[in-house]
């Protein structure tokens, strides 16, 4: 696999550096899931913080490889990381780059390559990993009204921009909830032609509308109507359930169907 020989030739580089308390790898590669179309997921422990300039990510970056191109992650909101392309061959590599200190805070539990002194192993054993879940409150408080926004672009006859919400639904909430119902890790709406059941990938399609005004609505009927489902299977009764919102927003639906294309 051309991820394993790009991260043992990675290692190979970074411990000769001073710098450098360890590599892991995290992602596909700790679950044995990785494939020709996988990503490689790295994390670079160090006993200066680096991630506070981008320069220095860069150059680290260009020392484990053919190094094309790469960004900061600010827009999946983790700055710490880099993103990278390298060729030879061509392979998409995300280094985040960590303190020990930050090490300790973690979603799942890396695999070592390279742990100078036993650094990272200690840190793995004296922490337990945390995989962030949704607060389903907070999508409570915010269904009714996305829901509004999108047939207010509807009625415009904004039907790309209608469009496009529909793909943060499935991020937000669809993938992450039906994920959970099927006992996943909440992922977006990673690998879910795989990990959902058919009868529930059945139901995140339909929420896929062509782009015209009435498939539009009817990808507006079936997200409320998946995500009702999935509220009755999923929150407890501590949730306040917005209702009056949710009444008036699906009076409003209705009016919205009844007017003039």
């Amino acid at each position: 696999m051309i991820q394993k020989n790009f991260a043992y030739k990675a290692k190979q580089v970074l411990e000769l550096d001073e710098n450098v308390i360890g590599l892991a790898v995290a992602g596909s590669w700790i679950t044995n899931e990785i494939d020709e179309f996988s990503d490689l997921d790295l994390i670079l422990v160090t006993k200066e913080k680096i991630s506070s300039d981008k320069n220095r990510m860069i150059d680290y970056a260009k020392s484990i490889g053919d190094f094309i191109s790469g960004f900061t992650g600010e827009h999946v909101g983790e700055a710490r990381l880099l993103i990278c392309l390298y060729k030879n061959p061509l392979l998409h590599v995300d280094i985040k780059f960590l303190t020990l200190e930050e090490f300790n805070y973690r979603i799942e539990t890396p695999t070592l390559l390279l742990d100078k002194g036993g650094l990272l192993e200690n840190a793995i054993n004296l922490s337990i990993p945390k995989f962030p879940y949704p607060d389903y409150q907070w999508i409570e408080d915010r269904f009714w009204t996305w829901i509004h926004y999108v047939l207010l672009k509807i009625g415009r006859g904004e039907y790309l921009e209608a469009y496009d919400f529909f793909g943060f639904l499935r991020m937000v909430v669809f993938g992450p909830l039906l994920h959970i119902k099927n006992g996943n890790l909440p992922r977006g709406v990673r690998k879910v032609e795989k990990e959902l059941s058919q009868k529930d990938l059945a139901e995140l399609k339909l929420t896929m509308p062509s782009y015209n005004r009435a498939s539009l609505l009817d990808g507006v009927k079936n997200s409320v109507r998946l995500y009702q489902q999935l509220r009755d299977e999923l929150f407890n009764n501590e949730i306040e359930l917005r209702n009056e919102a949710q009444k008036e927003v699906l009076c409003y639906l209705g009016e919205i169907e009844k007017s003039a294309n």
